[in-house]
């Protein structure tokens, strides 16, 4: 015999709130319009690096448009057709922003090693003032997301995002200014790979935690066996079986699991508690818990390699 309840906890659901679609919309602007100046100049200066940084750039204008775009999906009501809403739209856009910035990487790496056996001249003037200028947009974008990056992984991952570019456009200041000292023209090449090798770190963790997201895996943060931990020491709570816990979106976690307690219903009470500690504690907002109470009967998915 088994009773289901569900019970929908609210500390575990975190939506970016509609402002952000302000700063989504100036971020978008601001970076929109350096990516076209950096292309531009770099062109015009001779500069990898600068063409490097704008690929880099660029992949940010798609990854805040995607963003955008899933974080306003994510807040569309379920129908009946999803029921769990579009909130899975933001892992896949982070998985395809990660996908096209690794093309980005490639291509950039091809063409640095190219400059570097056949190295050409380098406006340094130009790379420092449109580099500077990406210090001072990147900066503003950052700072625009820096509000809400506590309590939102989305907007967290876009301001270490964007704080990460001030840092690899004042590289590329660092690199022209070396070279308008030194005349070593090999050096701006070099800082186009290295700045490949900073996005393709950042791209790789990403692209394995979205991948792993995608697939269903327990999101980062939470441990299973805390959280069966904390299931099988319920009162009353004698076996614990068929435990999942999967992402519905970037911020949002579900948990179903079957709780084997022998002898009277536990009631309404129990349930809604205990849903309410899972989203303090392990920030898993929906929950399902089935509840058995026959401890002689066996159920068809209490083990573990059964799905």
């Amino acid at each position: 015999m088994a009773d289901h309840h569900h019970h929908h906890g609210r500390a575990g659901h975190g939506h970016a709130p509609e402002n952000f679609g302000v700063a989504f919309a100036l971020g978008t602007a601001l970076n929109s319009g350096f990516v076209l100046v950096e292309a531009v100049y770099g062109v015009l200066a001779h500069s990898m690096a600068l063409i490097a940084d704008a690929g880099h750039n660029f992949g940010d204008v798609l990854g805040l448009l995607m963003a955008w775009t899933a974080s306003v999906l994510a807040r569309r009501v379920p129908t009946r057709r999803y029921t769990y809403g579009l909130g899975r739209g933001t892992i896949l856009a982070a998985l395809l922003n990660a996908a096209l910035l690794l093309i980005a990487v490639g291509a950039i790496a091809v063409e640095g090693v190219r400059r570097l056996i056949w190295p050409q001249p380098v406006g340094d003037i130009t790379v420092m003032a449109v580099a500077g200028i990406g210090i001072a947009v990147n900066g503003a974008t950052a700072l625009l997301f820096a509000r809400g990056r506590r309590g939102d992984v989305n907007l967290r991952a876009t301001f270490l995002h964007m704080a990460a570019d001030v840092l690899v456009s004042a590289g590329v200041v660092a690199a022209a200014v070396v070279i308008a000292l030194t005349g070593w023209v090999r050096l701006d090449p070099i800082v186009s790979i290295a700045i490949a090798g900073v996005i393709l770190a950042g791209t790789w963790n990403v692209l394995g935690e979205t991948l792993g997201l995608s697939l269903d895996a327990v999101p980062p943060g939470i441990r299973p066996e805390e959280v069966r931990g904390y299931l099988v020491g319920l009162p009353g709570v004698s076996r614990v079986h068929d435990l999942h816990i999967w992402p519905m979106s970037t911020t949002e976690t579900a948990l179903t699991v079957h709780l084997v307690m022998p002898g009277e219903r536990p009631g309404d009470r129990f349930i809604a508690t205990v849903c309410e500690e899972l989203a303090h504690r392990f920030g898993i907002g929906h929950s399902t818990l089935q509840i058995e109470l026959d401890d002689g009967v066996v159920c068809a998915l209490e083990p573990d390699h059964v799905i």
